[in-house]
């Protein structure tokens, strides 16, 4: 048994930037399976996210050394996870938001006051897949993981103001599109 296991996070990346391959292992074990579930709601192919997973705990090893512990590892990791399916997205998929974004008929709906009684997690999925992959992730890195606006806007390299912006923007889409999928047939 490694005798790291019960070792916090914290204390881990302390172990790792002094050369102990043990506890990496134990990181890597343990938020593997987090980071291939954030890949596989972005880019939703099995392999892709296994794939990313993979290259972002490697990428996550070779940066240890610069984690400030400004935030918790956790943090950090999923800001790292984010970034990097988002900028595969944006080159492969030509997805850059503003424009995106512009194109889009933005939706007329009072924000937050919409009733979501009915809401369950698989028509939630379902009205998420239909949003840019970057509101996706602001509202997972919102509501999911509990970051702050400073947080999100550090992630995605964006300023607070645009970040506030954004996270209306992707609710007020959520609602809408809830409408008119489940209310309005």
């Amino acid at each position: 048994m490694n005798p790291h296991i019960k070792a916090t996070d914290e204390e881990l990346v302390d172990l790792v930037v002094a050369g102990s391959g043990k506890a990496f292992e134990v990181l890597y074990n343990r938020y593997f399976p987090k980071v291939m579930d954030k890949c596989h709601g972005l880019l939703k192919k099995s392999s892709e996210a296994e794939e990313f997973a993979e290259d972002i705990l490697s990428k996550a090893y070779e940066r240890l050394p610069s984690f400030q512990k400004k935030s918790s590892f956790s943090t950090w990791l999923y800001s790292i996870t984010y970034n990097h399916c988002i900028d595969y997205l944006r080159k492969k998929k030509h997805l850059h938001y503003p424009n995106w974004d512009q194109e889009q008929e933005f939706p007329d709906i009072a924000e937050e006051e919409t009733e979501l009684e009915e809401l369950t997690y698989e028509k939630l999925e379902l009205i998420l897949d239909q949003i840019h992959p970057e509101e996706k992730a602001i509202l997972w890195m919102k509501y999911m993981d509990d970051l702050s606006l400073k947080q999100i806007s550090e992630t995605l390299r964006i300023t607070e103001t645009a970040t506030k912006m954004r996270l209306k923007r992707a609710r007020t889409r959520v609602l809408s599109l809830y409408e008119k999928k489940y209310r309005n047939s």
